[in-house]
């Protein structure tokens, strides 16, 4: 009989990334240990459960046997305390997610949760990347691209939950100057220093703007909520997905001069641990999100 079920919590960490070392950063622990506990583990079973083949570690017969009921063993165990920690709803949520989403959307309608719910705490961390969730303690990450861009964390959840269109954006004034897409040719263009997939350049070939090759008046920003307060000040030119300036718009400080929207759409992705031991306040916080959001209208030109 097994005395420390530890072991198999390493053990199920360890063959799920096929690594000691990605186990290791996971449970916060030295690899040496990670290897000693499954040294351990075999001399309790008395049977191989990895082979090392190359830099790859593999699973033998009976490491496969033993992973595909200590997944299921762990994860009634989760689901079973998650239940019990989540009777009651109060407590905290982690969510991550980009600085502008957090700053231009979450935080006007963060009262609006509040009222709903107040005895759920929200903490947020502002983050662009695809985080280890688990290694940064967050209980979900609200992250936005193509397809391609959303990766898939092992063990998590990846919920796609809509999508919106980038559009070029400025002020009024600003507006006065373009009857015509290639009259950008004359304007400074603010960008993201790493705008992935949503770029001027592709924008501008979609919209047959020619020579923008060799266009020479740029801003780089880190940020869109960045981009938007410099173009609001009348500072070029930026693109935005529709969400993140509809409050601008409707007050007139922003307008769009050309309405083509970039080729690529923003979709939307919640990532989560599926298993959670919050999963009840974390399915309101989602649940209320995507209601939220719904609610909220593209751009009319």
């Amino acid at each position: 009989m097994l005395k420390n079920i530890n072991l198999l919590v390493t053990f199920e960490c360890a063959a799920r990334y096929r690594s000691y070392s990605l186990a290791a950063e996971e449970l916060c622990i030295s690899q040496a240990a990670v290897s000693q506990q499954m040294r351990q583990l075999e001399r309790s079973l008395t049977c191989r459960l990895f082979i090392r083949k190359n830099r790859k570690m593999l699973l033998t017969q009976q490491g496969k046997m033993l992973f595909e009921h200590t997944q299921k063993a762990l994860n009634i165990i989760n689901t079973a305390t998650g239940k019990l920690q989540s009777e009651g709803v109060a407590g905290e949520l982690t969510v991550s997610s980009t600085q502008a989403f957090i700053s231009l959307w979450l935080m006007p309608r963060l009262q609006r949760f509040y009222e709903r719910h107040p005895d759920i705490q929200i903490h947020f961390v502002s983050s662009a990347a695809f985080d280890d969730l688990r290694q940064s303690h967050i209980d979900v990450a609200i992250r936005f691209g193509s397809d391609d861009d959303v990766t898939k964390q092992p063990g998590m959840a990846s919920e796609y939950f809509g999508e919106n269109r980038v559009y070029p954006v400025c002020s009024p004034r600003e507006a006065e100057k373009l009857k015509h897409p290639n009259d950008l040719r004359s304007c400074r263009l603010v960008t993201l220093e790493k705008p992935g997939s949503y770029d001027w350049m592709s924008w501008c070939k979609h919209a047959r703007v020619e020579g923008i090759d060799s266009h020479n008046s740029w801003t780089y920003v880190a940020t869109t909520d960045m981009a938007l307060n410099a173009v609001i000040h009348g500072h070029g030119v930026a693109l935005s997905v529709s969400y993140l300036c509809q409050e601008q718009r409707d007050k007139g400080q922003l307008v769009v001069p050309f309405d083509l929207p970039h080729p690529i759409p923003v979709k939307r992705y919640f990532i989560y641990d599926a298993q959670s031991a919050k999963r009840t306040r974390l399915d309101i916080f989602m649940q209320w999100l995507k209601d939220e959001m719904a609610s909220e209208c593209e751009f009319s030109i």
